[in-house]
């Protein structure tokens, strides 16, 4: 059924509206739920197909649904119309205003209504993608402060890696810190490249969202076999690659590559005067799970980050 979460009007009597596909048992629920939102970022559409994937799926097997699942494909929506990150007009971060205000004005009015609609769930999936700049193994982001209950589950969703962020570094107004804090366990999912849909990401993430929704008992389907992922707690494990100079940057990995020291990522090079101005190489062995999509870089772009030490895998 679809359901509307929020609607607000808007100049020119057009209407913001939220909406979500709740899909319960055809016999009735036992009360489990699971949620699974994206699109707060109008650039990141990775989130599109595997709400699209996620409900087919269960629509063809809805006998073994045993809970609900409540599906939002576009909390930005005017973001997602109008291929802006953010909330147009505005000139705001929607992920900067939760849990939002009641009383307050139009977007904190709308954030505290999507709080207000996902508090009562036993799992959220706050999908994302990369921006447009980078590209992005699939991986599940933690709070240290809830590792402990958020690391079991993130093990089940099918993802490469695991990064436990510290404290210090999570912003306090995002949705996810704000869920986890009144109790909902909610895992932050980054994966593939702004503007694009990868389907071979999106379908791995449906598996793992079928095997969680399988031990929280909210589907009785088969066991989906998931990858183990890799898990960093040590923020220096992570190397983060910097264009020492501007220009064009022309990768020449993929990443989910293993490198070792002295490897060639890529080149950043002059098309005016047809000169090599570097060579991007790996400081370290390890394993590469961010690179450069936008050729653009200037000095001190990110063009890269490396796992030091971590064989990974093919992604």
């Amino acid at each position: 059924m679809i359901k509307t979460v929020v609607e607000v009007g808007l100049p020119v009597d057009e209407k913001l509206c939220i909406r979500k596909h709740s899909i319960e048992p055809e016999g009735g629920t036992n009360g489990k739920r699971i949620c699974v939102v994206t699109g707060i970022h109008g650039d990141e559409l990775e989130g599109q197909y595997v709400c699209y994937e996620l409900t087919r799926r269960i629509q063809a097997q809805r006998e073994r649904l045993r809970g609900t699942v409540d599906v939002y494909p576009a909390l930005n929506p005017l973001g997602i119309d109008s291929v802006m990150r953010g909330i147009p007009a505005f000139d705001l971060d929607m992920n900067r205003i939760f849990p939002g205000n009641g009383d307050g004005d139009m977007n904190e009015y709308v954030a505290s209504r999507i709080i207000a609609d996902l508090e009562d769930s036993d799992l959220c999936l706050d999908i994302h993608a990369s921006n447009i700049y980078l590209t992005e193994v699939p991986q599940i982001r933690i709070n240290e402060q809830h590792e402990k209950a958020l690391l079991p589950l993130a093990k089940r969703a099918n993802v490469d890696f695991i990064w436990v962020h510290g404290a210090s570094t999570v912003l306090e107004s995002t949705l996810a810190y704000s869920l986890n804090s009144r109790g909902v366990p909610t895992l932050v999912v980054e994966m593939g490249v702004g503007m694009r849909i990868t389907e071979e990401y999106g379908n791995r993430l449906v598996d793992g969202i079928f095997s969680l929704m399988r031990e929280l008992g909210i589907w009785e389907g088969e066991e989906t076999p998931v990858h183990e992922p890799i898990v960093s707690r040590d923020p220096s494990e992570v190397t983060f690659l910097n264009a020492p100079v501007s220009g064009i940057f022309i990768k020449k990995l993929t990443h989910g590559t293993r490198v070792e020291t002295g490897t060639e990522i890529g080149q950043i090079v002059d098309p005016l005067k047809g000169e090599l101005l570097c060579a991007v190489t790996a400081p370290v062995d390890g394993w590469l799970f961010t690179v450069r999509e936008y050729p653009v870089v200037s000095q001190g772009s990110l063009v890269a980050r490396i796992l030091s030490g971590s064989e990974g895998r093919k992604a």
